[in-house]
């Protein structure tokens, strides 16, 4: 934000009531409106809302799992973090990668892709430990559903977690 205001010609200063001041063309300081949120940090609260729930959904299958345990809350913290930049970088290019065998299963090899991220992420973080690949596959399911449960609560049914069960009114589903 400060750096497009520099590169605009514009000069952002803060403000103690936590607003930001902007000197506009006139070379007169005007102030923002309270409830403006810089580009950069919009995406900050929903990421860290999933990271809190890939967490916490990290220490419920570390309590229900026999084989699954965390030597520490930092090691749970780096692991659900690596485990969010694995399902964003490394799972897609395996999905495409093994997109023939995912559709012969009808979709079912990407719950062995799931463990597997899981399995990557415990050979990753010190203090993460997996005792196998089955314990992994349950743990990456009930993860799964786990993470789907708590992100329609917290996040508040926003669309992309919504199920629609009827139509709009004044619609009909043809």
């Amino acid at each position: 934000m400060l750096f497009l205001a520099l590169y605009a010609g514009k000069s952002v200063r803060p403000c103690a009531t936590g607003s930001a001041r902007r000197a506009g063309r006139s070379g007169r300081i005007t102030r923002r409106a309270r409830g403006y949120d810089p580009p950069m940090l919009a995406n900050l609260t929903p990421f860290l809302l999933h990271w809190a729930i890939t967490a916490f959904g990290l220490w419920v299958a570390a309590h229900v799992f026999k084989g699954m345990r965390f030597d520490s809350g930092g090691a749970l913290a780096v692991a659900a973090l690596l485990l969010g930049l694995a399902n964003a970088v490394v799972r897609p290019l395996l999905v495409v990668l093994t997109l023939p065998l995912t559709l012969l299963t009808f979709g079912l090899f990407l719950l062995v892709i799931n463990a597997l991220m899981l399995m990557l992420v415990a050979r990753l973080v010190r203090g993460f430990h997996l005792d196998g690949f089955w314990t992994a596959f349950w743990a990456s399911l009930f993860m799964s559903l786990l993470s789907l449960v708590l992100g329609a609560f917290v996040l508040g049914g926003t669309p992309e977690f919504t199920i629609e069960t009827s139509p709009p009114p004044g619609q009909t589903w043809l």
